[in-house]
């Protein structure tokens, strides 16, 4: 039997997404079917860094309080919560939540807000690219995970949906050591499938209402999608989101990592229910100015050459002094240390140590960081 993905259409966040959750959920059995009374519920949302709903970075707080609302009537208690970008501390997670608006959802519908930032080692012998994890106890202490995912671009995986978000169960600082031991992408895409996998959320929502095209997961634009998705499994969903947005499922990482374990991959793999796709005309979404570019590790040549030749095909991060406050943010969460600070206290990047994560842009708060591509790379890979 294919996985169901519904897709349901929901305009704006004033309209009755509640509502319309609730007759998306009705396709794969009711929230009953996922909560039973008494069980503790995760709702693993994005919450990348302290920014307003508006911003379209983070799961936007209508999306949150109406699942809220649906847990606990299936008799569930939900615990909101993430490990962002940066510090996992009890302090940057209060100064997340009231920005980005779920510290007035758990005022007003009683969820409880995660502050436990301890974390615990895993095992997953069935992982490709790691047979251990360390993960939050967020996770670990849940009975059921609902993910709450956020449509949006993504620099370094060019989409993030319903498979990145689980890199948020590893805990803060902890994600620069996994993008240092595994800067390709293609391994990178391995471990996410590898979270996912060990995780296995019960069930997956994307908040698609306003997603986020460019330079995402923060630096991009908000753009109006119109859109809630819902699933079983997080690896249909992203293949009906990405092709929602125009996005081939050979351009996202995830889902090609994904194509090589027999998991969906491809639309004809889905069974797509819920409103008609006529609703969505969505045209020209604007895609990250980055691009994968692994073939050169396979040319016999120097490591120098090899070097040379990256810089100057590959995207790199470009810093914008006069934008910049010298907060040091990409400086403390630069997984290969290739940033310094000059004398005016702006970063300035090692190209040859840059391993083009991209995190540097992405917790930047000021968008003082672009991703540029060299010329010449524009010109081989239009």
């Amino acid at each position: 039997m294919l996985p169901k993905v519904v897709l349901k259409y929901c305009p704006e966040y004033t309209a009755d997404v509640e509502g319309i959750l609730r007759q998306g959920l009705q396709g794969l059995g009711g929230m009953s079917a996922f909560v039973k009374p008494g069980q503790k519920v995760l709702l693993k949302v994005n919450l990348l860094m302290k920014k307003r709903p508006e911003e379209a970075v983070t799961t936007h707080p209508s999306v949150v309080e109406a699942v809220v609302h649906l847990v606990q009537e299936a008799g569930g208690i939900p615990i909101i919560g993430d490990s962002p970008g940066g510090p996992y501390t009890i302090g940057a997670l209060q100064g997340i939540y009231a920005r980005s608006g779920l510290k007035d959802v758990a005022e007003r519908t009683g969820a409880l807000l995660n502050l436990d930032v301890g974390q615990t080692g895993v095992a997953h012998p069935e992982g490709k690219i790691v047979k251990s994890l360390t993960v939050t106890k967020s996770v670990t202490d849940a009975d059921v995970v609902i993910t709450l995912s956020k449509l949006k671009t993504h620099g370094m995986m060019t989409f993030t949906g319903a498979v990145k978000i689980l890199f948020g169960v590893i805990p803060g600082l902890l994600k620069a050591e996994y993008h240092l031991k595994m800067p390709d992408v293609r391994n990178f895409a391995d471990l996410l499938v590898d979270i996912v996998t060990w995780v296995k959320p019960s069930l997956s929502i994307m908040d698609g209402i306003v997603g986020m095209e460019g330079d995402g997961p923060s630096a991009g634009k908000p753009r109006s999608v119109g859109a809630l998705l819902l699933s079983q499994d997080p690896f249909a969903l992203d293949v009906v989101a990405s092709h929602l947005i125009g996005l081939k499922p050979e351009k996202v990482p995830t889902i090609m990592a994904a194509r090589e374990r027999g998991l969906p991959s491809r639309l004809e793999e889905v069974d797509w229910i819920g409103d008609a796709r006529s609703l969505w005309k969505i045209q020209n979404f604007v895609l990250p100015k980055t691009s994968s570019i692994n073939f050169i590790d396979s040319v016999p040549l120097p490591k120098k050459a090899k070097s040379f030749l990256l810089n100057r095909v590959r995207p790199r991060p470009y810093f914008q002094h006069d934008l910049c406050i010298g907060c040091k943010d990409c400086f403390k969460n630069c997984p290969p240390k290739a940033l310094v600070m000059n004398e005016q206290n702006r970063p300035v990047v090692d190209l040859d140590a840059c391993i083009r994560c991209f995190c540097c842009q992405e917790l930047c708060p000021h968008h003082a960081i672009e991703i540029l591509r060299p010329r010449l790379g524009r010109t081989i890979f239009k």
